[in-house]
């Protein structure tokens, strides 16, 4: 069996640390978990790594988020995954920091990343994992809130955060995606 886990982001130095890019960290930490490096490939960078005998991909695209559909829908055609083994790793504004909801289908509730990969896969009927960033900004100001950096609070959080969505990612590929959201949403 394989999956494709996509952590959402976009590239270059200068968004590394910014909430947007948390699908990025969370799949760093993914391949770190399976020993995997990442290498450039088409639509971005992909790490390959076994879990329990599943053959993980874990893409980084390099298309920004507004295009992250096109590197999807090439990874899921290129190795034959089918759309029930994928899970994109995205932010959320609509939940509390540091907040876990997996979701089996649900439309992109604003969410520009989300918007191009169901434009491309033609159905909103895929896994996802939303990463609860907050929505602490005033009127007009939530691009700079989401292209903004962590709050030192936040920072010393993350790591741990970090841990608990890649984990729950790897539950996701031996356990399944019912028995992962039991087992982690709301906690």
């Amino acid at each position: 069996m394989k999956y494709l886990i996509v952590g959402l982001g976009n590239k270059g130095e200068e968004y590394a640390e910014t909430r947007h890019n948390i699908g990025f960290k969370v799949a760093e930490k993914i391949a770190e978990a399976v020993e995997a490096s990442f290498k450039s490939a088409n639509f971005g960078l992909m790490a390959e790594g076994k879990y329990k005998g599943r053959k993980v991909f874990i893409l980084k695209p390099d298309t920004y988020m507004n295009l992250s559909g096109n590197a999807v829908k090439y990874w899921l055609q290129k190795e034959n995954i089918p759309v029930e083994n994928l899970m994109i790793i995205t932010d959320d504004l609509s939940l509390p920091f540091g907040t876990l909801r997996m979701k089996m289908k649900g439309s992109d509730a604003g969410h520009n990343g989300l918007k191009s990969i169901q434009e491309k896969l033609q159905t909103s009927n895929y896994p996802r994992l939303r990463f609860g960033i907050s929505a602490e900004f005033s009127a007009g100001k939530q691009v700079n809130y989401v292209l903004g950096k962590w709050e030192e609070q936040e920072k010393e959080k993350l790591p741990e955060l970090i841990g608990k969505f890649s984990n729950a990612c790897l539950s996701f590929v031996f356990a399944g995606i019912q028995n992962t959201m039991t087992a982690f949403n709301g906690k």
